[in-house]
C-alpha cells in the first residue's frame, strides 16, 4: 500500500567552490597549467596579462570594479541561474617581471620502430620481405624482442596482404635485422640475443674468452642462468679466474636492446611541482609554477559589465548582464581556489620538510616514519586533502627527486626504543646484501638474522617482501665467482 511520508533530515554537502577546489588541489603543475590556458579559452572574463606586474592604479581600478560588483543588489535574480558546477575559471600569479620563466620543450627524437625502419630501407630487399620486415619491427615487445613466431607472422602476411614468403627467406631477414642497431634487436630469447651480440659486437673481445662465452652460452645456457658456476666449470674444466672473466665479458652483453628508447623515456619525465634548496643553512621551499600563464579578470568586460547592470534596460541587455555576471563569478571562485591551492600545498610542503629534516640533510637513512594523519593533525586539515596533495607530486631536493608519498611510511620500534621507517629498513637490508661474501650470500633466512642482532625484529617472510620490493634477486641468482 502507498503512503506519503514527511521527513526532516540534515544532509552535508560541498559547495560549487569547494568541489572546484578540491579538483583543482589533485591536479599536478603541467596538469594546472593546462586547465588553466583550457580557461582562459572558454572564459571571456579572464585575460592573460604580460610579465610585468599590473600598475598600483590598474590594480586599484579593479579593486573597485570588484568591490562595486560586491555591493549591488543581488536579489534581481535567483542564485541557481548563476551556479555552474562545470566551471573552473582562470588565476592570477603575482611574481616579479625579473622572475625567468622556462618552458621546457622535449627534443625531437626518432622513436626505436622509426629507426629500425630506416635501416630496413637501406637493405636490398624485395616488396614482400619488406612488408615482412615492418611486420617483423611492429610486433617487437618494450624489451625489443620478438615474442611472435616467425611462421605466424608469414602466415599472417599470406592471409591477410596476399604476400607469400618462405620460412627459410622469413628466417634470413629477421638475422639480418638482429643485426640492426641495437645489436641483438627482433631475437627471440635471451639466448640467442647474446649470441648475436657476441658475434657480430665491434668491441675487441679476445678470440679465446669469446669462444669460451659463445660455448657456454649455447651449451650451458640454463646452469649459466641458475649461476651454477661449478657446475659451469667443471664442465668446461675452466680455472676460476678464466670463468670469471669470460662470465664479465657476457655480462657487458645487452640483455634488452630494445630498453630505454625515446618513447619509454618521455613517458618518464618528470616535472617537480616543488624546488627545496639549501640556502647558507636553512632550507628554502619554492612552487615550481613559473611556467604558469599570469590570468587575471578583464578590464574590458569589467567595464561592460558595470555599464549593463546600471542599465539593464530590454531583454537582451538583461541577459549580457547575466551573462558577465555568472561569468564573473566562476572567474572569482577560480581565482580563490587556486590561491587557497598554493597556501595549502605550501603549508603541507613545509610540515614534510620539518618533520623530515634529517633526511633532507642526512639522506633516506634518516626519513621518519610518518603517516597521513601526523600532517593532517599538525596543519588542521581533513586527511582526505592531505591525500589529494601527495599524490602524484613531486619535489626536486638535495637528495634527488622524489613523490610526496615517498615520506610517508609505516615504521617500528627498536630494542633501544628508537622508531625507525620500513625505509630505513630497507636501506640497511641494501647496505647488509651489498657487504655480503658473493660466493656465499645471505638466505632471507639469515638477513632477518642479522637484522634483529642489530634490534630490528622483523620476520624472513617482510624481509623477503622487501628485498623484492628493491628488486633483489634471491641468494642463489646473487652469488658470483
Amino acid at each position: 500500500m502507498l503512503s506519503l511520508n514527511q521527513r526532516l533530515s540534515q544532509q552535508q554537502k560541498l559547495s560549487p567552490q569547494q568541489i572546484q577546489y578540491q579538483k583543482l588541489l589533485q591536479l599536478n603543475t603541467l596538469a594546472l597549467e593546462q586547465r588553466i590556458k583550457t580557461e582562459l579559452e572558454i572564459n571571456p572574463i579572464l585575460e592573460e596579462v604580460a610579465e610585468e606586474e599590473l600598475s598600483q592604479e590598474e590594480e586599484k581600478k579593479e579593486d573597485e570594479a570588484v568591490d562595486e560588483y560586491e555591493d549591488f543588489d543581488k536579489e534581481e535574480f535567483d542564485l541557481e541561474d548563476f551556479m555552474n558546477d562545470n566551471d573552473f575559471e582562470g588565476y592570477k600569479i603575482n611574481r616579479s617581471a625579473d622572475d625567468e620563466v622556462f618552458h621546457p620543450v622535449a627534443p625531437a627524437r626518432e622513436s626505436l620502430t622509426e629507426h629500425l625502419q630506416k635501416q630496413l630501407r637501406l637493405i636490398d630487399l624485395n616488396d614482400n620481405l619488406f612488408v615482412l620486415g615492418e611486420e617483423i619491427i611492429g610486433n617487437l615487445d618494450e624489451d625489443g624482442y620478438l615474442k611472435r613466431g616467425l611462421d605466424e607472422l608469414v602466415n599472417e602476411i599470406r592471409m591477410f596482404d596476399h604476400i607469400d614468403v618462405s620460412l627459410e627467406d622469413a628466417e634470413n631477414l629477421l638475422k639480418k635485422i638482429q643485426k640492426f642497431d641495437p645489436l641483438g634487436i627482433a631475437s627471440r630469447n635471451l639466448k640467442e640475443c647474446l649470441i648475436v651480440q657476441l658475434n657480430h659486437s665491434n668491441s675487441n673481445f679476445d678470440p679465446y674468452y669469446k669462444f669460451l662465452a659463445q660455448d657456454l652460452l649455447e651449451n650451458y645456457f640454463d646452469d649459466f642462468t641458475k649461476r651454477r658456476f661449478d657446475a659451469i666449470k667443471q664442465k668446461m674444466n675452466l680455472t676460476d679466474e678464466t670463468l670469471r672473466t669470460t662470465v664479465d665479458l657476457i655480462q657487458k652483453l645487452n640483455p634488452k636492446p630494445g630498453e630505454g628508447n625515446i618513447e619509454s623515456i618521455e613517458l618518464n619525465q618528470i616535472t617537480p611541482d616543488f624546488i627545496i634548496e639549501k640556502i647558507e643553512d636553512n632550507f628554502v621551499i619554492t612552487l615550481n609554477d613559473r611556467s604558469m600563464p599570469s590570468v587575471t579578470v578583464s578590464r574590458t568586460y569589467l567595464e561592460m559589465f558595470n555599464a549593463n547592470k546600471k542599465s539593464k534596460k530590454n531583454q537582451r541587455e538583461k541577459e549580457t548582464y547575466k551573462f558577465l555576471r555568472e561569468k564573473f563569478e566562476s572567474a572569482k571562485w577560480f581565482i580563490a581556489c587556486i590561491q587557497q591551492r598554493r597556501e595549502t600545498l605550501m603549508k603541507i610542503m613545509q610540515a614534510i620538510l620539518e618533520r623530515q629534516y634529517q633526511f633532507f640533510e642526512k639522506g633516506p637513512k634518516f626519513l621518519r616514519p610518518m603517516i597521513y594523519k601526523d600532517i593532517a593533525e599538525e596543519i588542521q586539515m581533513d586527511i582526505s586533502t592531505i591525500s589529494r596533495v601527495v599524490n602524484g607530486k613531486y619535489v626536486q631536493n638535495p637528495m634527488g627527486i622524489h613523490e610526496l608519498k615517498y615520506f610517508f611510511s609505516e615504521g617500528l620500534t627498536t630494542d633501544s626504543g628508537e622508531e625507525v621507517s620500513n625505509k630505513h629498513i630497507k636501506e640497511r637490508l641494501k647496505e647488509i646484501i651489498e657487504s655480503e661474501d658473493k660466493q656465499s650470500p645471505h638466505s632471507d633466512d639469515k638477513l632477518a638474522e642479522l637484522l634483529n642482532a642489530e634490534g630490528i625484529h622483523i620476520a624472513r617472510r617482510t624481509v623477503a617482501k622487501y628485498r623484492e620490493q628493491l628488486r633483489i634477486p634471491v641468494a642463489r641468482l646473487r652469488r658470483q665467482i
